[in-house]
C-alpha cells in the first residue's frame, strides 16, 4: 500500500502544532482531570472542533473557547451554537487579558506553545487551576515524575502544586503525533507555603542554587550565604553536598529557605 500523502490540512495542523483528540476515553479522562464546578469560569485553549468544549461546558458555569485556526472555526462555532454558556473567540489565547475574577484554564494545547501557555497561566493573578494536555515528557519533567525537578517547578512551588494527572497515548490523537501526551495539572495553593513578602528572597535562593556556580548546589549556595550556615541547612534537609540540583525535592528547597532566611520567612 502506498504511503498516505499529507494534505494541505495535515500540513496546516503541523504548522499550528495541532493534534486533535479523537478517542472518547481520552476526552473523558481530560474532562475528569479538569474538575470544574457549576459556578466556575473556564477558559479553553485551542478548542479545535469542540471535542473537549462540549463536555467541559456541561460541567462549568461559563466557558470561553479560544481558537485561532480559521479552518476549524466553523465546526467549533456550530458545535457550540446550542450551548448558551459558551463563547467562542477567534483569537490567540496568548494575547488575551486574564479575567478580573477567579477562573481556570484547560485545553489540549498546541504543544509548540506549551511553555508560553504555562507562563501566561502563572502570570495571571486570578488563575485557580490549569489542566493542560501537553507532551508527556514535558509534563513529567515539570512534576518530578522523572525523579528530577525543573527550575520553574521549584521556583513556583510555594504558590502552585504541579502534578501529572494522567497519560494519553499518541494513538488517541489525529493526526497521530510522535509521542504520548500527559495531563499537566497546576493548582494555586489557597495559602502560599512561603509568606508573600518572602517570595522574592525564596526565588533568589532558587536561582542561585540552579546557577551552577562552583559545580554543586552547596557551592552555588555558598556564593550567597556563609559556608557554615549552608552546610548546616543541607544536613538538616538531608541533602548531600554533591547532590545534583535537579534531584533536590521542592520540600527540601523549602527547608533550605527556612534555615537560610529564617528572619524573612516569619509570618505576621
Amino acid at each position: 500500500m502506498a504511503p498516505r500523502r499529507n494534505t494541505a490540512r495535515d500540513r496546516s495542523h503541523r504548522v499550528l502544532s495541532q493534534n486533535f483528540l479523537a478517542d472518547p476515553a481520552a476526552v473523558a479522562r481530560m474532562v475528569r482531570a479538569v474538575r470544574s464546578g457549576p459556578d466556575d469560569l473556564l477558559l479553553e485553549v485551542g478548542a479545535g472542533r469542540g471535542r473537549l468544549t462540549r463536555p467541559l461546558a456541561a460541567r462549568c458555569g461559563r466557558l470561553i473557547a479560544y481558537e485561532v485556526d480559521p479552518a476549524v472555526l466553523p465546526e467549533l462555532t456550530a458545535a457550540c451554537a446550542p450551548l448558551p454558556n459558551v463563547e467562542v473567540r477567534a483569537a490567540d489565547f496568548l494575547t488575551a487579558s486574564p479575567p478580573a475574577g477567579p477562573f481556570s484554564v484547560a485545553g489540549n494545547i498546541p504543544w509548540s506553545l506549551t511553555a508560553a501557555v504555562v507562563r501566561w497561566c502563572l502570570a495571571a493573578p486570578g488563575l485557580r487551576t490549569a489542566t493542560l494536555l501537553t507532551q508527556l515528557d514535558y509534563a513529567r519533567k515539570r512534576t518530578g515524575d522523572h525523579g528530577r525537578w525543573s527550575r520553574l517547578t521549584v521556583l513556583t512551588w510555594p504558590e502552585y502544586h504541579w502534578r501529572l494527572a494522567g497519560r494519553v497515548p499518541r494513538t488517541a490523537f489525529r493526526p497521530v503525533p510522535g509521542v504520548d501526551g500527559g495531563i499537566l495539572r497546576l493548582e494555586r495553593r489557597p495559602t502560599p507555603l512561603v509568606a508573600p513578602a518572602a517570595l522574592p528572597a525564596y526565588r533568589r535562593m532558587v536561582e542561585l542554587g540552579f546557577g551552577g556556580v562552583g559545580g554543586s548546589l552547596a557551592a552555588s549556595l555558598r556564593a550567597g550565604h556563609p559556608r557554615p550556615r549552608v552546610d548546616g541547612a543541607l544536613r538538616a534537609a538531608r541533602i548531600a553536598p554533591d547532590t545534583p540540583v535537579g534531584l533536590v525535592w521542592p520540600e527540601q528547597w523549602l527547608v533550605l529557605f527556612r534555615l537560610l532566611h529564617a528572619p524573612l520567612n516569619r509570618r505576621a
